[in-house]
């Protein structure tokens, strides 16, 4: 089969999504603007960044912030984490009154030091008790399909996805994503395959793989080994949102320097309208050095942008590049 054939629509709950590529939540990464560039480019589904059920609790404003989805983006789901059953179904609750927000997507899988420290994210998957706890507790809350990602396990060697993947589905989760990485890996070494395949026969949900998507070819070999339901792209996007008319369209990913260049003035300008010039350049500075990842004098070009504090600035140069 063709990757042609494994793109097509998908329901996750009553939600009803274009097609099966989607864009996966990364904190710092996702945030509004880049969700409308994946979504141009034919993301099916696309995530919010991490949104700590903890700060909604206490009315967090920059948490609040986060929640913003653009119309022309939906349907998007929101990721929220958190270890304690009552606030995230009280978080359930507040979403349900959000319109824009069309699945929630529970974090079991983050590897971030400061998220485990705090028994969330992947620390989760060492309590399967709790997680189920969680996940029944949101599901009961919600009026929106509840979604759980998670790795293949915590510690390396100690697999348990399959039995976070049941306690999802018997807790009434609407899909489950998973990451082929240990806790241990972080980003490490390679996403592993099986484990995903594995869940697929086990659950009768809807299965999103999720690892290691930098292209059309591994998104082929994702679907066809595993029997996934849909696949999820995180940092295979970064700097690449043309991954996905690669996917979903067909498109050639050619990587032209004014193909580049464009894109990284419309990402610029769409994030200094949203989050002003201050805050935009900052954060505009790590999508320039993915964008040009691989392009000659790549490092050259990253001092020099890391160094200029004014968009003007920055157009001009890369502009001239």
């Amino acid at each position: 089969m063709e990757l042609n054939d494994y793109v097509r629509p998908i329901c996750i709950g009553k939600v009803k999504i274009e097609n099966n590529v989607f864009l996966a939540p990364m904190a710092g990464v996702t945030d509004d603007v880049f969700r409308r560039i994946c979504k141009e480019q034919g993301a099916g589904l696309v995530y919010s960044e991490m949104i700590s059920a903890k700060g909604m609790h206490y009315n967090n404003a920059r948490t609040y912030d986060l929640l913003e989805i653009t119309e022309g983006t939906r349907p998007a789901a929101v990721q929220i984490f958190g270890s304690e059953p009552e606030i995230i179904g009280e978080i359930c609750e507040k979403l349900n009154e959000i319109e824009s927000v069309d699945i929630i997507d529970i974090n079991m899988g983050c590897p971030a030091p400061k998220i485990v420290k705090n028994g969330e994210g992947s620390a989760l998957t060492l309590k399967p008790g709790l997680a189920g706890e969680i996940i029944n507790r949101a599901v009961r809350s919600s009026k929106k399909p509840v979604t759980v990602k998670f790795r293949r396990g915590f510690f390396n060697g100690q697999e348990n996805a399959v039995e976070i993947a049941l306690a999802a589905e018997e807790n009434g989760a609407s899909a489950v994503c998973v990451h082929g990485r240990y806790r241990e890996q972080f980003y490490s070494g390679k996403s592993d395959r099986d484990i995903i395949r594995k869940v697929k026969e086990c659950v009768k949900i809807p299965v999103i793989g999720n690892g290691d998507i930098v292209d059309g070819k591994s998104a082929l070999k994702m679907f066809e080994y595993t029997g996934c339901d849909a696949i999820a792209i995180g940092r295979g996007a970064e700097g690449n949102p043309w991954i996905f008319s690669e996917i979903v369209r067909g498109e050639k990913n050619t990587r032209e320097k004014e193909k580049i260049k464009a894109m990284i003035i419309k990402h610029m300008d769409m994030l200094v309208n949203l989050k002003g010039e201050n805050t935009g350049v900052k954060e505009m500075r790590k999508h320039i050095a993915w964008y040009i990842k691989g392009m000659p004098g790549a490092a050259g070009i990253r001092n020099d942008v890391f160094k200029m504090t004014g968009k003007n600035e920055i157009v001009e140069y890369i502009k001239a590049i």
